[in-house]
């Protein structure tokens, strides 16, 4: 007999999932998805600048025994082990991945949610690509300054358009100085007017005002941060204070083993790990190799996530790795400049090669862990007493 398992949520940790999942034959996998396409949600900044599409069917990333639906869970019954979607109808499951991901937040700042354009989901990020069209002298205001508002600035700069970045805080907080210098630099030579320490208090039609008096004339494109679905709260699970699903260390829900969950809208022991397809797809694969211990019987192992950078996109030509230890601590290594672009490039591009080798090969993802990492460091540190190479490297854009 097989056993049915639901995942709901069709980005990274979710198509990471389904994929790991379907290479049981005992195992049917359904995944619930509200578009009909998988959207590279890294490349949203690129979608908004119209220099690539951001999309990508189903078939390219997904395992053939994996059955699509596409529409948005609205309630889980975990009673009665069903989902109940926007559709009106309701999806059975003997296991559910709860993998909903997360979305863009206002943070209650007034007018936000009437007058400023988005870029964390296709839609949003479609709709600021319209209205950028309809508005070609326009200038545009981007407030947020972590990878999202920084890459979303960059991009549209080097298409010629005036742009002012409000951080409401300091410039690219992950990242150490050096990087952070790298970053401001590349900014600059784009054109990007970088406001630090003033934050939005209002956002007008045509215009924004911060907390020094100052009023910013243009399009407004708020990239501040991210909130996660509401959905587990609604349907009675446990949740941290922002939503986030409630799991123990093997992402197994606090109330239903039959529910385990995945990516942005996940917290396991109410830490939730930074939102990132780095982050997502590992948890996406852990998901899957917990439900399978239960489906089997098995005590699950519980998440040994490492982490290695952060990459930030500079426009085309450049971008900026901030390396990291594998508790996501960053150190005194980042890479800017061409070299950067490069490198961001190749990740993102291995994330959806990764995700259809996975579709290809269900059970091939090798997860590294943290005794991998620290064996990866001492051999490094090993050969850094014997090279002494200068403590930074540095390709300035």
């Amino acid at each position: 007999m097989s056993t049915h398992v639901l995942v709901l949520g069709g980005g990274y940790a979710g198509v990471m999932a389904a994929n790991r999942l379907s290479g049981r034959d005992d195992v049917e996998v359904t995944l619930v998805n509200p578009r009909p396409r998988f959207v590279e949600r890294v490349r949203l900044h690129q979608v908004a600048a119209g220099t690539h599409g951001g999309l990508h069917d189903w078939a390219e990333v997904l395992g053939e025994r994996v059955r699509v639906v596409v529409d948005e869970a609205t309630h889980v019954d975990t009673a009665h082990r069903r989902v109940r979607l926007a559709g009106g109808t309701d999806l059975p499951y003997d296991h559910l991945v709860y993998a909903v991901g997360s979305h863009a937040t206002d943070a209650g700042v007034p007018g936000a949610a009437e007058h400023a354009l988005a870029v964390s989901t296709f839609e949003s990020a479609t709709r600021l690509r319209a209205t950028l069209d309809t508005t070609p002298t326009a200038p545009v205001v981007v407030v947020g300054g972590g990878p999202t508002g920084i890459e979303t600035a960059a991009e549209l700069a080097e298409t010629g358009r005036a742009v002012t970045l409000v951080c409401g805080g300091v410039l690219a907080p992950y990242v150490r100085p050096s990087a952070r210098r790298a970053v401001a630099r590349r900014l600059a030579r784009l054109g990007v007017t970088v406001l630090e320490r003033p934050r939005a208090t209002e956002v007008r039609a045509r215009s924004l005002l911060l907390d020094d008096g100052r009023t910013l004339d243009g399009l407004t494109v708020w990239a501040t941060g991210f909130a996660v679905s509401d959905l587990a709260r609604r349907s009675g699970l446990a949740t941290d204070a922002t939503g986030r699903l409630l799991t123990d260390e093997t992402l197994t829900s606090v109330d239903d083993d039959r529910v385990v969950g995945a990516g942005d809208a996940v917290a396991p022991s109410g830490v939730p790990q930074r939102a990132s397809c780095q982050a997502a797809v590992p948890l996406g694969a852990r998901a899957a190799d917990t439900v399978l211990a239960h489906v089997d019987g098995r005590v699950a192992a519980p998440v040994d996530n490492v982490f290695f950078g952060q990459c930030i996109a500079l426009g085309r030509e450049a971008a900026t790795f901030q390396a990291s230890r594998a508790d996501d601590t960053a150190v005194a290594l980042h890479v800017s400049g061409r070299a950067g672009a490069l490198l961001k490039e190749g990740v993102t591009r291995q994330i959806v090669q990764g995700l259809a080798r996975e579709a290809r090969r269900p059970g091939s993802t090798r997860l590294p862990s943290s005794a991998s990492a620290r064996a990866r460091a001492l051999a490094a540190a090993a050969t850094d007493r014997v090279t002494s190479p200068p403590p930074q490297a540095r390709v300035d854009a």
